[in-house]
C-alpha cells in the first residue's frame, strides 16, 4: 500500500533523487524463540568476559548491531560506521558518512538506528536528519532508500525483518515493507483508545461501587492530573515489537500533558490500545520476547518500579529497584532471547565532583513470583567506560553485549548454576545459597524444605552479590565465600555458637531453623587489573575457594582467546584486607569452568576448545599440563560442559562433564543416556525395619519409612502387644510433635501386615489385646496417656491429634483443652499457646463443624474464640449469641441444641423450662417424632404425659399401628380412642375391655359384639366370632351357624348340647357335613388328576432336555405326535441365556415392592409347554399339590368323627379311602420327581489336574443346556410329609 500524494504531512516519506540510489538490498530473517522460565534456585555463572578495545577510530560510538553470521559488530558514530572482529581486535571494515553528506563534518551528526541485513550484506542505518542508507560493506557503496524532512528519532525493525518502523520528528509513524515501500503513515497521538476499548456495562454508579481502603471519598475525589515527565527523561520516544512481530509498542511522551504513554499498535499500523496514565512513567520499554508482558519503568513517591503492561494496555505487576528515589535513572530495559533475564541499564543522576556518572546493568530473573537481582555490573565514573549501548545477543540466550564510550566493547556469556554445599554425609547439611541482589537466601536440605523466596536464613550484604562459593572442605561446607559487585569477598563461618551476627538473620513466615548458623568472620578486598583503568567490572570470575584464606580466579590474558590464573590468597599477610596476589598464570586458550578436589588438591581447567588442563597449584612452580586419561591421551571435551567436577574412578581420577543438553562425559567418553537413580528394594527396606522395630529402635524405623513411603501403620501393625507396652519409648525416641501427628494422620482400621506389607514368614506375634476396641482409637488413647505423663504441655498438640484422629471424633474434649489454654497465665516455654493450638485444630477440623462443636459446650467465650478464626461474618455470629446469653440456662441449652439439630438434648433442656413452654415441647416432640424420649421426661400420672401419650397415639393411627395406639391411648386413660383404635385393628378382647371401662350397657355391648363378629367372619375367624355371639350378643343359634360355615364340627355340637337345640341337628348340622363330604371328595379327586398330569409331563420335559444334552436331536423337526412339543421347547438349549434374561429382570424388578417381586417370580415359572423353565414351574406347582393335600389331615378328621357319629360309615369310609389313596400317590412319586441327581449342584465345571481346556469348556457347556440358573433352590427340595399325625379312624377300615 502506497501512501497518498496529497495532502501529504510534513515528515512524509521521499524517494531519493536518482545520483542517490545505488541499489537495493533484501532482507532476511531472524526469528526470536521463547524458553521456560529459569528455575527458582539457581544463580548466573559467569564463563566469558572478553573485552575487545580500544579501537582507533574518530569520535564517539553511539550505538551498535551484531552481524551474527560474521561474528562482528558494526559500530556507529558520528561519522560512519565501522566493523570490528573481537577475534582479531581489529576494524576490518570501515565506511565514512560524512563523504556523502549524509552526518556532518563537524561530527555533530547523530545515528539514530543500524541494523544488519545479512542476505545482501549489507547494514540500514538512518540518521537523525532523516536519511535512511544502505550500506555495502563489501563494495562500500551507499545508497538512499529515503528521507523525511522533519529528521528522524528512531528506526527500528521487526523481529522477522519483513518491516520497518520510523519514529519522525513531528511523532509520526512510518510503516514500511523491507524493500521500504510505504504501508501507512499515522500520528503517534491518537485520541481513541484503540480497537481493544473496553466496553462500559454501566453496572453502578462510581459513588456506589467499592473503593477498597481508599474508602468512600475516593469516589468523591476528583482524579488528579498525570504530571508530566521528569525531567531525566530524554523525550525520544521508545518502539518495541513483540517476538512474533505481530505488534509493536511504542511510548511517547503527550504534547498535553507533557507524560508518557504507551500504545500498542498491529503490523498495518492499527491502534490497539493505550495505556493508563500512569504517574511517572519513564523512557524505557522493552516487549518480552514470549509476548506476555511489556516492561516500562515508573518512579514513585517513595521508590522506583519496573512496571508491566498486557497488551491492552493494563498494568501486571512490578518490582523495585533497589535504589532510592531521584538516586538513578533508568536508560533502558531489554529482554534476552529466551525471556528468562530482564537487563536494566540505570546511571546515577548525581554526577561526583570531577568526574562523569556512575553506570550500572543489573540482570534480573523472576521465580515463584519473585523477582531476584542476580547480576550487577558497576561500569564506574570513567567517561571511557560510560555505556552507550547494551544489546542482548540475538542467537545465543544469556550473552549480553556491550558498548562503552572509550571504544571498548565487551562481551558476558552467562549459564545457569546451583551453588550448593559438599560433604561427608554425616555432617552434611545439603545447603543451597540463592543470589538475591544484596542477600543470600540459604536453605538447608537436611532440615528444611522450603520454596524459594523463603528459605532456612539469609546474609545480608553491603553491596550486591555476584557469586557465591561454599567451602571444599567437608568438614567445613557449611561456611560460604561471597563476592559482591564492589569486588569484595565476605567470608563467613560456622562453628562458634556464641557469636550472633546482624547481618544473618532467620528465614520469615514464622519459620524457625535448628541448624546453625554462620557469622561474618572477615572481608577482602579484591584488587582488579589495571586498577582505575579497568573497563570491564567483572574482570574477575570463576572463583574457586581452595583452602581457608586461598582463591583461584580467571581473568581475560592479553588476547581475547587468552586467560590468566590468578592465585590469591589473605590472612594475617593481607595488607588493608585485600587479597594478595601471588601469582599468575597464563592459559592459552579460553578458560570456560574450573574445578577443584579437595581430597586430592587438584585442579582442573576447561579451556573453550573442549581442552582438560591440570593446573599444578602446590607445585614450588605452579604450571599446567594436559590432562590424561589412563591411556596416556589428552583429554578433551567433544562439547562445551556447564558444570564439571572431578572424582575417583577405579583409582584413578577423572574429570566429569555436563553440557547444557544433558550429554554427560568421564573424561572424553560419553557416557550412554539414562536415568542416575538410588534403589531401596522394598524387600529388603522391609526386612531392616522389622529388625529395628524387634530390636525397639522406632526413631531408626521412622525415619527410614518416612523417607522412602513406607506407611506407618506398620509401626503398630508388626507387633501389637510390643508397641502398646513400648509407647514412651516410642514416644521419647521420635521426639517431634511433627513426626507424631504425622504417625496419628496415617493410622487406619486396617492391619498392614496382611494388606499392603505381609511378612515373607508365618508369624506369631500377638495381636492387639483388647479386640473389642477398635485399632485406631486404642493407638490414640495409649499414645495420649502416655504424652500427658510424660510433657502435656510440649506435646499439646499431638495430644489434640489423639482426640480428633478418633473413630469419632472427640471434639468437645479437644476444644476443652483448648479452653483450658486461655485461661492459662503464662504457657510453659516448651508449649503452644491456645492461639496457636486453635490454628492447628482449623487444620484438622473444618472451621464449620468446629464452630458447632464448640456453641455445643454452651461455653460462649471458646465460641468467639473459634468464630474468630472462621470466615463468619461477626455481624452473623455476635447477635446471635448475644441473644443466647440473655436467656434463661435451660432454654438457651434447648435454643442451642436445636440449632444444632441435636433435638434429643433440646427436649430433655425444654422439658426443664416450666409449662409456660409445654407447647413448644409438644411441637417439638411431634416435629422430629420423639414421643419415647418424651413419655421418658414426665411421671406417668402427669398431665403433660399423658398429653405426649395422646400425641403418640394419632401418631400410631396415622402410621396404621392401630393396636399399638390403642395401648397408647389406654395408658393414658384416653379409653374411646382407644376402642376406636382396637377396633380398627381387630382386637376383640381389648376393644371389649375399654368398652367395659367406658360402661357400655349389656344392649350397647351386644351391639359391639354383633359388629366384632362380622368383621371376624369376614376375616375367616369364625370360633372367635361365634364366642362373641354366644357370650356377648346371647345369640347361640348364629354362633352355631358359623361354627358351622367354619367347618368347626364339635364345637358346634357343643353349644347345640349345652342349649338344647337338637332340632338344629337335623336342620343344619347333617346336611352341612353331608356337603361338606361330597365337596372334599371332588376337591381329593381334582387334586389327583392335576397330580398325576404335572406328573407325566415333568418326565416328559426331562426326556426332551436329556436328548437335547446328549445331541440326539436333528435339525429336521421330527415327524411324530410330539413335533409341535419338541419344537417348543427346543429353546431349552439357551436356557442359560434365557434365565440370564430373566435375571436381569428380577434385578431390575427388586427394586419393587414385594408383592410385585412375587408377582414376577410367578411369571418366570410358566407351566406353558415349552416355557423355558417348564420343568421348574412343574416341580412348583407338584410341591404346592402335596402340601395342600398333606394339610387336609385335621379338616378330613374332624369331618370324619362327626359322620361316624350320625351313622354315615359308608360316606366317611369314602372319604377315609380318597384321602389315603391320594397320600399314597403322591409318596409313591416322590422319588420319580425330585430324583437324586436332580439335588446335585451341576454349576462348577470339572477341574483338576486332568483336566484339559477342551473337557472343561465341554462340560461347560453341557451345563448350560442342562442345567439353567435356578433362582429358588427349595424348588429341588421335596416336601415333607409328616407321618405322625393320626388322621384316620380304625374303625372304618
Amino acid at each position: 500500500m502506497r501512501l497518498p500524494e496529497a495532502p501529504v504531512a510534513a515528515s512524509r516519506w521521499q524517494r531519493p533523487s536518482p545520483e542517490r540510489r545505488r541499489g537495493r538490498a533484501l532482507f532476511g530473517g531472524l526469528h526470536f524463540s521463547s524458553s521456560c522460565v529459569a528455575d527458582t534456585m539457581r544463580n548466573l555463572k559467569l564463563l566469558y568476559a572478553r573485552e575487545h578495545g580500544p579501537v582507533p577510530a574518530l569520535g564517539s560510538p553511539q550505538c551498535f548491531c551484531l552481524r551474527a553470521d560474521q561474528g562482528t559488530l558494526l559500530i556507529g558514530s558520528e561519522y560512519g560506521i565501522l566493523e570490528l572482529d573481537p577475534a582479531i581486535q581489529g576494524v576490518t571494515n570501515e565506511i565514512s558518512l560524512t563523504v556523502d553528506g549524509f552526518l556532518p563534518e563537524d561530527g555533530s551528526g547523530h545515528i539514530v538506528g543500524i541494523e544488519d541485513l545479512p542476505d545482501q550484506e549489507c547494514v540500514c542505518v538512518a540518521t537523525a536528519a532523516g536519511d535512511v542508507i544502505l550500506c555495502n560493506l563489501s563494495t562500500k557503496q551507499l545508497e538512499c532508500v529515503g528521507s523525511v524532512d522533519t529528521g528522524l528519532t528512531t528506526m527500528s525493525w521487526s523481529p522477522d525483518q519483513e518491516l520497518v518502523l520510523l519514529v519522525t520528528g513531528q511523532q509520526t509513524l512510518i510503516m514500511m515493507t523491507k524493500d521500504f515501500e510505504p504501508i501507512t503513515e499515522r500520528e503517534i497521538h491518537q485520541d481513541d483508545f484503540g480497537e481493544g476499548k473496553f466496553i462500559t456495562v454501566g453496572w453502578g454508579k462510581k459513588e456506589t461501587q467499592f473503593h477498597g481502603s481508599e474508602g468512600k471519598q475516593a469516589a468523591h475525589r476528583k482524579q488528579t492530573e498525570v504530571p508530566p515527565a521528569s525531567s531525566s527523561d530524554d523525550g525520544r520516544p521508545r518502539v518495541t515489537w513483540r517476538g512474533d512481530g505481530q505488534f509493536v509498542a511504542v511510548s511517547a511522551i503527550c504534547p498535553q500533558t507533557g507524560a508518557r504513554k504507551v500504545r500498542v499498535w498491529s503490523r498495518e499500523l492499527v491502534l490497539q490500545s493505550t495505556s493508563e496514565p500512569i504517574p511517572g512513567l519513564e523512557q524505557a520499554l522493552a516487549w518480552k520476547p514470549s509476548g506476555s508482558l511489556i516492561a516500562s519503568t515508573q518512579e514513585k513517591p517513595n521508590k522506583h518500579d519496573v512496571v508491566f503492561f498486557e497488551k491492552n494496555g493494563l498494568l501486571h505487576g512490578e518490582f523495585t529497584l533497589p535504589f532510592q528515589k531521584g538516586q538513578a535513572k533508568v536508560n533502558e530495559l531489554l529482554w534476552n532471547l529466551d525471556s528468562t533475564i530482564l537487563a536494566v541499564w540505570l546511571e546515577d543522576l548525581k554526577k561526583e565532583k570531577n568526574s562523569g556518572t556512575n553506570t550500572y546493568v543489573q540482570l534480573w530473573t523472576v521465580g515463584n513470583y519473585h523477582w531476584y537481582l542476580k547480576q550487577s555490573l558497576h561500569f564506574g565514573s570513567a567517561e571511557k567506560s560510560q555505556l552507550v549501548s547494551l544489546r542482548w545477543d540475538p542467537e545465543i540466550p544469556r550473552r549480553l553485549h556491550a558498548l562503552c564510550r572509550g571504544w571498548h566493547a565487551l562481551c558476558y556469556d552467562w549459564h545457569w548454576s546451583t551453588d550448593r554445599s559438599t560433604g561427608e554425609e554425616s555432617r552434611l547439611v545439603a545447603s543451597v545459597a540463592v543470589i538475591d541482589g544484596d542477600k543470600v537466601l540459604v536453605t538447608a536440605f537436611q532440615h528444611s524444605v522450603l520454596p524459594p523466596p523463603m528459605c532456612t536464613f539469609q546474609l545480608q550484604l553491603q553491596q550486591a552479590v555476584n557469586q557465591v562459593a561454599f567451602h571444599p572442605d567437608p568438614a567445613k561446607s557449611a561456611d560460604l565465600a561471597v563476592l559482591d559487585a564492589s569486588n569484595r569477598i565476605s567470608i563467613y563461618r560456622v562453628g562458634d555458637g556464641t557469636v550472633k551476627d546482624p547481618t544473618v538473620t532467620l528465614g520469615g513466615s514464622g519459620f524457625k531453623a535448628s541448624v546453625e548458623t554462620p557469622h561474618l568472620e572477615k572481608t577482602y578486598r579484591v584488587e582488579v587489573c589495571g586498577g582505575s583503568k579497568q573497563v570491564n567490572p567483572l574482570a574477575f570470575r570463576l572463583f574457586t575457594w581452595l583452602q581457608d584464606d586461598t582463591f583461584l580466579a580467571v581473568s581475560q590474558g592479553q588476547l581475547a582467546t587468552h586467560s590468566v590464573i590468578h592465585h590469591l590468597t589473605g590472612g594475617p599477610e593481607a595488607e588493608g584486607g585485600c587479597l594478595h596476589l601471588r601469582l599468575s598464570v597464563p592459559v592459552d586458550g579460553d578458560v570456560i569452568s574450573l574445578c577443584y578436589n579437595p581430597k586430592t588438591s587438584a585442579v582442573a581447567l576447561q579451556l573453550a576448545d573442549g581442552r582438560i588442563l591440570k593446573y599444578l597449584c602446590e607445585a614450588p612452580t605452579p604450571a599446567l599440563e594436559p590432562w590424561t586419561s589412563r591411556s596416556g591421551s589428552a583429554v578433551r571435551f567433544p562439547s562445551p560442559c556447564v558444570q564439571t567436577a572431578l572424582a575417583v574412578i577405579g583409582g584413578e581420577e577423572a574429570i566429569l562433564g555436563l553440557t547444557e543438553r544433558c550429554r554427560f562425559f568421564i573424561n572424553d567418553v560419553e557416557m550412554p543416556r539414562g536415568n542416575l537413580e538410588t534403589v531401596h528394594h522394598r524387600a529388603l527396606v522391609l526386612a531392616q525395619i522389622r529388625k529395628w522395630l524387634d530390636r525397639l529402635m522406632f526413631k531408626e524405623a521412622f525415619e527410614c519409612m518416612r523417607k522412602l513411603r513406607i506407611n506407618l501403620n506398620l509401626l503398630y501393625d508388626h507387633n501389637p502387644k510390643v508397641f502398646l507396652e513400648n509407647v514412651e519409648t516410642f514416644i521419647k525416641q521420635i521426639d517431634s510433635v511433627n513426626y507424631i501427628n504425622l504417625f496419628f494422620t496415617e493410622l487406619k482400621e486396617e492391619d498392614f501386615t496382611k494388606t499392603m506389607y505381609p511378612s515373607p514368614v508365618s508369624s506369631n506375634v500377638q495381636l492387639q489385646q483388647c479386640p473389642d476396641q477398635k485399632k485406631v482409637d486404642l493407638i490414640c488413647d495409649a499414645m495420649r496417656a502416655a504424652m500427658e505423663n510424660i510433657n502435656p504441655q510440649k506435646y499439646c498438640l499431638s495430644i489434640l491429634t489423639s482426640h480428633v484422629k478418633k473413630s469419632t471424633p472427640e471434639l468437645e474434649i479437644a476444644l476443652q483443652k483448648v479452653h483450658e489454654l486461655r485461661e492459662t497465665v503464662s504457657p510453659a516455654a516448651e508449649g503452644v499457646t491456645a492461639e496457636a493450638a486453635l490454628k492447628y485444630l482449623l487444620f484438622l477440623v473444618d472451621v464449620n463443624e468446629l464452630y458447632d462443636h464448640s456453641l455445643g459446650t454452651y461455653d460462649f467465650d471458646l465460641v468467639v474464640m473459634v468464630a474468630e478464626k472462621s470466615q463468619k461474618d461477626p455481624k452473623e455470629y455476635l447477635p446471635f449469641l448475644n441473644t443466647l446469653r440473655k436467656m434463661e440456662t435451660n432454654y438457651q441449652h434447648y435454643t442451642i441444641d436445636k440449632y444444632l439439630k441435636r433435638y434429643k438434648k433440646a427436649l430433655c433442656h425444654l422439658s426443664k423450662c416450666g409449662p409456660e413452654h409445654f407447647s413448644e415441647f409438644l411441637n417439638l416432640v411431634k416435629d422430629q417424632k420423639l414421643y419415647n424420649e418424651a413419655l421418658k421426661l414426665y411421671p406417668p400420672d402427669t398431665p403433660e404425659h399423658k398429653a405426649v401419650g395422646s400425641a403418640f397415639g394419632e401418631h400410631l393411627n396415622q402410621k396404621h399401628l392401630y393396636e399399638q395406639a390403642g395401648l397408647i391411648f389406654a395408658r393414658c386413660g384416653a379409653f374411646e380412642r382407644a376402642l376406636d383404635a382396637f377396633l380398627s385393628s381387630g382386637s376383640w378382647q381389648l376393644a371389649l375391655c375399654m368398652a367395659s371401662r367406658l360402661g357400655y350397657t349389656a344392649d350397647q355391648l351386644a351391639g359391639l359384639a354383633r359388629s366384632l363378629a362380622g368383621k371376624l367372619g369376614e376375616q375367616k375367624k369364625h370360633a372367635e366370632a361365634a364366642i362373641l355371639l354366644e357370650q356377648y350378643a346371647q345369640d347361640y343359634e348364629e354362633a352355631v351357624l358359623l361354627l358351622l360355615e367354619g367347618t368347626i364340627w364339635e364345637e358346634a355340637l357343643r353349644l347345640i348340647h349345652k342349649y338344647g337345640r337338637l332340632d338344629i341337628l337335623e336342620t343344619s348340622f347333617k346336611p352341612a357335613i353331608l356337603e361338606a363330604q361330597r365337596n372334599y371328595l371332588v376337591f381329593l379327586e381334582s387334586q389327583k388328576t392335576t397330580f398325576t398330569r404335572h406328573r407325566k409331563r415333568l418326565l416328559v420335559v426331562r426326556e426332551l432336555k436329556e436328548q437335547a444334552r446328549q445331541g440326539l436331536l436333528d435339525d429336521e423337526t421330527p415327524n411324530c405326535l410330539e413335533a409341535d412339543l419338541i419344537s417348543e421347547t427346543s429353546s431349552i438349549v439357551t436356557a442359560s441365556d434365557m434365565s440370564g434374561k430373566y435375571s436381569h429382570s428380577n434385578s431390575r424388578i427388586s427394586a419393587r415392592s414385594s408383592k410385585n417381586r412375587r408377582k414376577a417370580e410367578r411369571k418366570q415359572h410358566s407351566l406353558k409347554e415349552g416355557s423355558p423353565l417348564e420343568d421348574l414351574a412343574l416341580l412348583e406347582a407338584l410341591g404346592e399339590n402335596i402340601r395342600t393335600t398333606e394339610n387336609m389331615k385335621g379338616e378330613v378328621h374332624s369331618l370324619l368323627k362327626g359322620l361316624v357319629l350320625f351313622g354315615y360309615d359308608e360316606l366317611a369310609r369314602e372319604l377315609q379311602q380318597a384321602l389315603e389313596e391320594a397320600l399314597q400317590l403322591i409318596e409313591r412319586s416322590l422319588p420319580e420327581i425330585w430324583t437324586t441327581d436332580l439335588q446335585q449342584n451341576p454349576a462348577n465345571p470339572v477341574l483338576g489336574p486332568n483336566s484339559t481346556a477342551n473337557s472343561i469348556m465341554a462340560a461347560y457347556q453341557q451345563q448350560r443346556i442342562a442345567a439353567p440358573a435356578v433362582q429358588d433352590a427349595e424348588l429341588l427340595i421335596p416336601p415333607k410329609l409328616n407321618k405322625n399325625i393320626q388322621w384316620k379312624l380304625n374303625l372304618l377300615q
